[in-house]
């Protein structure tokens, strides 16, 4: 079963409000490529970051989830939305901003698919063009494994997402998302789905490694705008594309 094809219909109940890493995207747009006509985001989900763009007026998402792409479709009809993979689209066109949020980017659970998810990403910026992106560091990774399952309540029933963590001898953290959902039918009765999500959590000195060549960092914040580390919550990059 491809991800999320359960979890999406209770995705934006379930997740994060989207309107913080929505004015944060902006605002780094408008502070490093304010004429940008054009943006791609990878992993778009349900559309949520992009329904919140009011620019640029060019707005493409891309996501292997067509469950997911059905409800941005709803959301977004403006937008052009495609089926694909990440780390080996070709979309025949370059952008000003290409975009991978919510820390999509840890849903490639090999380091060498964040190396070519990369490649992609700087084969469909213009010269100069803007990345940007968001990435759970290892610490929050870990935290989350250690924390006990957390329960939402929410209007159609009940998640419960319980993470586990482990570290291997290269350093890099290994994360297992199981995600159960309670939904409620009728008279007392619960229909469960279940969806277990992997997660990779890279130190941030070898993310910046694997950026190095080919594109020039801009500007790093973790959640409380400071430089980030391994222990911040997240950790939030804008790039430019090196020519």
């Amino acid at each position: 079963m491809a991800a999320y094809e359960r979890f999406s219909a209770f995705y934006d109940e379930v997740m994060d409000d989207p309107d913080e890493r929505a004015a944060l995207v902006a605002a780094m747009i408008d502070r490093h490529h304010r004429q940008a006509t054009s943006l791609l985001e990878l992993g778009c989900g349900t559309g949520s970051l992009l329904a919140r763009l009011a620019f640029p007026p060019d707005l493409v998402g891309l996501d292997r989830s067509p469950e997911m792409l059905a409800i941005a479709a709803r959301k977004v009809p403006g937008a052009t939305l495609v089926e694909g993979d990440m780390t080996s689209f070709d979309l025949g066109r370059r952008f000003d901003v290409v975009a991978c949020i919510f820390d999509s980017i840890n849903h490639l659970t090999e380091l060498r698919s964040w190396d070519l998810l990369l490649d992609c990403v700087h084969g469909h910026l213009v010269d100069g063009g803007l990345f940007i992106c968001d990435i759970n560091t290892i610490g929050e990774l870990r935290r989350l494994g250690d924390d006990p399952a957390w329960v939402y309540d929410f209007e159609r029933g009940t998640a419960i997402i319980d993470v586990a963590y482990a570290l291997d001898d290269r350093g890099l953290g290994h994360s297992e998302w199981d995600i159960r959902i309670f939904e409620h039918i009728t008279g007392g009765r619960y229909e469960l789905h279940r969806e277990v999500i992997g997660e990779l959590g890279v130190p941030l000195a070898v993310f910046r490694a694997l950026t190095d060549d080919r594109f020039d960092l801009l500007e790093e914040v973790d959640q409380d705008g400071l430089i980030p580390t391994d222990d911040s919550v997240k950790a939030h990059y804008a790039f430019r594309r090196k020519g």
